[in-house]
């Protein structure tokens, strides 16, 4: 039986502004994917790389002209000048390539300290 919960880390500015580069994110194995969810997902060329992005497209929808499948999910990057890497470039993903939804996003403890620093800083100024 694996774990129902996953970690991963963030790399990289393809889901800049909700996600920087070094957040860390929570991510509930398995469900069901609404347009919009932010997910965890296996690359489909390189199953060993994790991928975060948002889901665009849930089965059944119609995306650039093709409409998509019974188990198929259009992801998509919300950076898209930053991320050529999404369903743009490998098309949709079968929902087994899905780990699972993002549900809770945190930052590094070395980042947190590092802003509340800064905003007691410029609070006693």
């Amino acid at each position: 039986m694996r774990w129902p919960w996953l970690r991963a880390v963030v790399r990289g500015a393809s889901m800049a502004p909700a996600l920087r580069s070094g957040d860390r994110v929570l991510v509930r194995r398995r469900g069901t994917y609404r347009a919009t969810a932010l997910v965890v997902a296996r690359h489909p060329q390189r199953p060993d790389l994790l991928l975060v992005k948002r889901v665009a497209g849930v089965p059944g929808d119609e995306v650039y002209g093709a409409r998509l499948g019974p188990d198929e999910y259009w992801l998509a990057s919300d950076n898209l000048l930053a991320a050529p890497d999404d369903s743009r470039s490998f098309g949709p993903v079968p929902s087994a390539a899905i780990e699972g939804r993002v549900l809770v996003r945190y930052r590094p403890p070395i980042r947190s300290r590092r802003n509340g620093a800064a905003a007691a800083r410029e609070s006693n100024t």
